[in-house]
């Protein structure tokens, strides 16, 4: 048993970021980009109380005109698949070496960093796969000016950020009334919140694999069980760094983000607090599900070896009666050798008699209870 578990929590392991490493040595600022990522798109959305203009850019030089305006302009770029548009973006934002390697790096731990007069923050983005379990993870870089916001995303096919992007062009709410602050609480909100529908998913699943594992426990619930576990470690490694990042933005984060702002964050941080204690209570029900597993694969057991042994127990008298008269002694020569093998009912008496023995040890198992179930489960 333990080396089949050994040899399953090997199978579901997969690493949760990818190989962006750099070499050994390498010079402070190299970016390293992956050979398979997709082409970049940038997005730019300049709002103000009255104004709004969306569109998407071939350039980054289109931007220079639009950070001068007395708006807000929020610079999406969706992809990493050219360097050559990354470095020019980093010359029209004045982007420090390191921040631009960091927001390349996409192994990068949530984090923020000061630099002046632009704010550095790392997140870690989750969104629930459609029509299936599990969960798409990318890394989201901000970096936030005065009247800007530049965001950079891992892969452009998933994204959290729509209901944001609504509530701009439809002038809900206070943000057009805003700055770039909360433009940033708003997008941070999203991701914090895109947790909860993952969550979601993952308590049906262990509630479903409850039952399986009392009820009918196989080889695949365990790899289930097993494939859960890591996610949930994903979801934890990602979720818990945030929370340290929206404590740093609340206290830390210089002037860049107002005292109002700061009032929002709190429940950002609240949120990703509610997040921790959902992930480590799914964790510690997956650990219990595992006992529940040994616990019916035990049971089970048991339950064949009381079927097997109560037959067992059965036929053993019934093999000796068989046995003794198996020996065909010669009744010619003594009296005392096997008479009843001249008897008319001979035959029959002795399968009445091999009957009635097992009839008796039934009703004497029934009687101490030995044949009941030893786990009794009752549907709803």
């Amino acid at each position: 048993m333990i080396r089949k578990i050994r040899r399953l929590s090997k199978q579901v392991k997969k690493p949760f970021f990818k190989d962006f490493y750099h070499q050994p040595g390498n010079v402070p600022g190299t970016l390293v980009i992956d050979e398979n990522a997709e082409a970049p798109e940038i997005i730019l959305i300049d709002y103000n109380q009255t104004n709004y203009i969306s569109k998407q850019i071939e350039t980054p030089e289109e931007c220079i005109s639009y950070l001068d305006r007395a708006s807000v302009s929020w610079v999406d770029v969706q992809g990493l698949g050219n360097i050559d548009i990354l470095q020019r973006l980093g010359q029209v934002f004045d982007l420090h070496p390191l921040v631009l390697e960091d927001v390349v790096n996409m192994a990068e731990r949530p984090k923020t960093e000061d630099y002046e007069d632009q704010l550095l923050i790392i997140a870690r983005m989750v969104v629930p796969k459609e029509n299936a379990y599990g969960f798409h993870s990318e890394q989201v870089s901000f970096v936030l000016g005065k009247n800007y916001l530049l965001t950079v995303q891992e892969e452009p096919e998933h994204d959290c950020f729509e209901a944001v992007r609504s509530r701009i062009e439809k002038s809900k709410g206070i943000i057009r009334k805003s700055g770039a602050d909360y433009l940033t609480y708003a997008l941070l909100d999203a991701i914090i919140d895109g947790f909860f529908p993952v969550l979601e998913r993952y308590g049906e699943q262990i509630e479903d694999l409850e039952e399986e594992a009392i009820v009918k426990p196989t080889q695949k619930t365990l790899q289930k069980i097993y494939k859960i576990r890591r996610e949930l470690l994903q979801l934890r490694r990602a979720i818990w760094p945030q929370r340290d990042v929206m404590s740093s933005l609340m206290r830390d984060s210089g002037e860049l983000i107002g005292d109002e702002v700061r009032i929002y964050l709190r429940d950002c941080y609240d949120h990703a607090v509610q997040v921790i204690d959902m992930v480590e209570t799914y964790r510690e029900l997956t650990s219990g599900l595992m006992d529940v597993y040994l616990s019916a694969v035990s049971n089970k057991m048991n339950e064949i070896m009381k079927l097997l042994t109560v037959v067992s127990s059965i036929f053993i008298p019934l093999t000796f009666v068989a046995g003794i008269y198996g020996m065909n002694f010669n009744t010619e020569k003594s009296p005392y050798n096997m008479p009843e093998l001249n008897w008319y009912w001979g035959y029959p008496m002795c399968l009445a008699i091999m009957a009635a023995i097992a009839v008796g040890l039934l009703f004497f198992f029934w009687r101490r209870g030995w044949l009941e179930r030893s786990v009794t489960i009752k549907q709803d």
